[in-house]
């Protein structure tokens, strides 16, 4: 498509109206994968084994906006995926479940164009906003918002091993490790049914303490058949039973921690612990640079000093919409409804409604 709107351009020295807006289906154009493959911002989320997981368990439909005419090669790119839902709304969402989505763009310009080329889907009234995930950019188009922040943490892995190990907080990491180590725990990894049975059991009990229904088990399959080899479940456990699972993706130079899970009776025992260490471990080995441990809500600062305790770098992470609004939050009758439901609710009712509501969510 192509935009008549014209750039906030303030800030945009020597721009004087946007250029013509393209689209392009990023599971069809091989030039997006070419740009994945070769842009130093592009990440997991980016990747079309992502976008292809995220339309086998959502039915997201992705697109991508750049100024690069059809055939030119393509240096610059903005994936959104279309999420039309009868409960939540029609938008444009860069990316849903993804922490974060960088625009692979050279400068913030380049992506005012690229969004006020976009607008003319929500100033139609069809969609009812647009939502952008960037880590360094800042969106300047008139009309579009923070709408809620997060801290993002990630790991440099440019340094030995034992320089890694005595980085950790001495008390709650690597203490931690050395118990599990005492405790004999089990470890194993892969992308077995069995595996995935074990971290989905523990993933249950982890929704449920935090009053939250768990993501379907199809999201989750759509993944292990999206990533292959480049997706692990690292599991923990003490005398066979699985305490402490994680899951992690790779791409390219970089790891990415992106759903964890415990039964908090064994969390003593430094499962958790393990499990990183030995993801830490294998990135290194395959010469990695970076592991993401994801982003962190802004009120829960137990969870962002853990991540420091690793060594981890944190950074603000604001999610931008248009048009702008407030942060989302859940009203008091909502977060009643959580505290009195969840608890009491039988597990296979909670996956049920998992699986009900997270297409809605995205």
């Amino acid at each position: 498509m192509s935009s008549a709107a014209h750039a906030d351009i303030r800030g945009c020295m020597g721009y004087s109206a946007s250029p013509t807006v393209y689209e392009l289906n990023p599971l069809l154009d091989p030039r997006w994968e070419k740009l994945v493959r070769s842009h130093p911002n592009a990440s997991v989320f980016h990747s079309t084994n992502w976008l292809r997981a995220l339309r086998s368990a959502y039915g997201y439909e992705p697109t991508v906006a750049t100024t690069c005419p059809p055939q030119a090669p393509l240096t610059n790119g903005l994936v959104f995926c279309r999420v039309q839902s009868w409960l939540t709304g029609w938008r444009l969402v860069s990316l849903p479940f993804s922490d974060h989505c960088e625009p692979l763009v050279s400068h913030s310009c380049e992506l005012n164009d690229l969004l006020v080329g976009m607008k003319p889907y929500i100033d139609g009234g069809r969609w009812q906003y647009m939502e952008a995930r960037p880590i360094s950019f800042r969106p300047s188009i008139a009309g579009m918002g923070n709408q809620i922040s997060y801290c993002l943490h990630r790991l440099n892995l440019n340094r030995s091993t034992p320089q890694l190990f005595q980085q950790f907080h001495k008390s709650c990491v690597q203490r931690k490790i050395r118990r599990a180590e005492r405790e004999a725990l089990k470890y194993e990894e892969g992308s077995s049914e069995l595996l995935l049975q074990q971290f989905y059991q523990l993933l249950v009990i982890t929704r449920r303490r935090l009053l939250l229904p768990p993501p379907p088990q199809s999201w989750f399959r759509s993944l292990i058949a999206a990533f292959g080899e480049d997706l692990k479940i690292r599991v923990a456990y003490k005398d066979d039973v699985p305490v402490a699972s994680i899951l992690t993706l790779t791409h390219e130079k970089r790891m990415v921690y992106k759903y964890g899970c415990s039964d908090a009776r064994f969390n003593r025992f430094g499962g958790m612990a393990l499990l990183f260490w030995k993801a830490i471990q294998e990135a290194k080995q395959k010469g990695l640079d970076e592991l993401d441990m994801g982003r962190s809500d802004l009120g829960h600062p137990s969870l962002i000093s853990y991540k420091e305790h690793w060594g981890a770098v944190g950074t603000n992470l604001h999610y931008w919409r248009y048009p702008g609004e407030g942060p989302r939050s859940a009203s008091a009758w909502q977060e009643n409804v959580r505290r009195r439901f969840v608890p009491v609710t039988p597990s296979c009712v909670l996956q049920m409604v998992g699986g009900l509501l997270y297409g809605h969510i995205g």
